[in-house]
């Protein structure tokens, strides 16, 4: 019933977020006027609750929302639409332009993702509206902190992935085929419909990998926009810059997981290169979105002050010293059990690196009360938005500025 798990490996799974608004309507019960948000509340509750399952099993809830009505079954024809990314070549094989892999595909092949298809010549997508994953969730579980604090998203996934993370927590739903996995069909009015229905503001795209199924977030941001609800994304940034432009173009808010800082890590542990993920950040800020940068820490690959400082002084350089980027704790799973979690020590000094660098919002995350979960003025030093796990407890920001120094914080505070 509760995604557990995220391909990313960050606090969008370790951390699951409180209480499932859907999972109580599907026991009949009253959601709590205030519930704690930290992890230990929540697996505690949902022991008491038998709450059980993975990513791809989180679907049910759905039906317990207001208005839901399961559709007839039908062949998987709905589900197809053809790709908008992808150049024709001879004897009816195609080239992939959605992400850097470039994949040439044969008739009848697929790309590395899985789901992408060439049909005589014709590239289709296989995952429009053929959602596998679904939840109501806090913003910050994504995370964003500097995007509407204290705010839902619902958020969705499809299966598949341009990469394959040893650490991936969600490697169920990411590196698996859409057939090998339930899913329901919600077109993009019906994601935007049910976003409503649960007072989410936004619309999140999220748990696998939001670049293999472009086409649908695309849809579902237009139709989001219709209805007044905005777009986020939790991708790692592997995208070509035209996909780039059209597809994340459409979005409000953006979280990109920088897995490392190393070309070796990219190669050996995620299947994927540094250099794009890199040019995706640069492009996103020349197109004015607002970013966040996540880094998975794990012990012994990517932990090197070395690397801390590479990564602090690249983006100064190049992004800014207030882009917040947040320093998440690993927990071993996947391909990557035999590693212990990240050690808080580490993050502190990941943190006192990046902030010695000159970065002024720099945070640890998997770490519920940790004090560098809150957001402080640059300038006055003061606390201005209190964290505990994913729960809210003070917000001081007032248009968009500190109210004690009158400094100017970065974000999306309010509606």
């Amino acid at each position: 019933m509760i995604p557990e798990r995220s391909s990313c490996g960050i606090s969008e799974t370790q951390d699951c977020a409180g209480k499932n608004e859907a999972s109580c309507a599907l026991r009949g019960e009253q959601l709590p006027a205030r519930w704690p948000l930290d992890r230990r509340s929540f697996l505690l509750k949902a022991a008491s609750l038998g709450m059980a399952g993975g990513a791809c099993q989180i679907l049910q809830p759905l039906r317990a929302m207001p208005g839901w009505a399961e559709p007839a079954r039908e062949n998987d024809a709905r589900f197809i639409v053809e790709a908008r990314f992808y150049r024709k070549l001879a004897n009816k094989k195609i080239k992939c332009k959605l992400c850097p892999r470039e994949c040439v595909v044969g008739d009848r092949e697929r790309g590395y993702c899985g789901v992408r298809e060439n049909r005589g010549g014709v590239y289709y997508s296989l995952v429009h509206s053929r959602v596998c994953a679904a939840h109501v969730d806090p913003v910050e579980k994504k995370p964003l902190f500097h995007y509407l604090p204290g705010s839902l998203a619902f958020s969705l996934a499809t299966a598949g992935c341009n990469v394959n993370c040893k650490f991936c927590q969600n490697w169920d739903i990411s590196q698996a085929r859409p057939e090998q996995i339930p899913a329901e069909y919600i077109p993009p009015k019906r994601v935007a419909e049910l976003a409503a229905q649960w007072k989410c503001p936004t619309i999140a795209y999220t748990y696998s990998e939001p670049v293999v199924f472009s086409e649908f977030l695309m849809d579902a941001a237009d139709a989001g926009h219709e209805a007044g609800i905005r777009s986020v994304v939790i991708s790692n940034g592997y995208i070509q810059e035209e996909a780039l432009r059209a597809a994340y173009g459409k979005m409000d808010a953006v979280k990109i997981d920088l897995k490392a800082f190393s070309e070796s890590y990219y190669q050996k542990v995620v299947v994927g290169e540094l250099k794009p993920v890199l040019d995706t950040l640069v492009t996103l800020r020349k197109m004015g979105k607002w970013t966040e940068i996540v880094y998975l820490v794990v012990p012994t690959l990517n932990d090197s002050d070395a690397e801390f400082n590479g990564l602090a002084r690249w983006v100064k350089g190049n992004l800014g010293i207030d882009v917040p980027l947040h320093f998440i704790q690993f927990h071993p799973d996947y391909l990557l059990k035999n590693l212990p979690i990240t050690p808080v020590s580490t993050l502190e000094r990941a943190r006192r690196i990046a902030m010695a660098e000159g970065l002024h919002f720099v945070y640890i995350g998997n770490v519920p009360g940790h004090p560098a979960e809150n957001t402080y003025c640059p300038q006055c030093k003061h606390l201005l938005v209190e964290r505990a796990g994913f729960e809210i407890r003070q917000m001081l920001i007032r248009k968009d500025a500190c109210p004690f120094c009158k400094r100017k914080i970065p974000g999306v505070w309010h509606a």
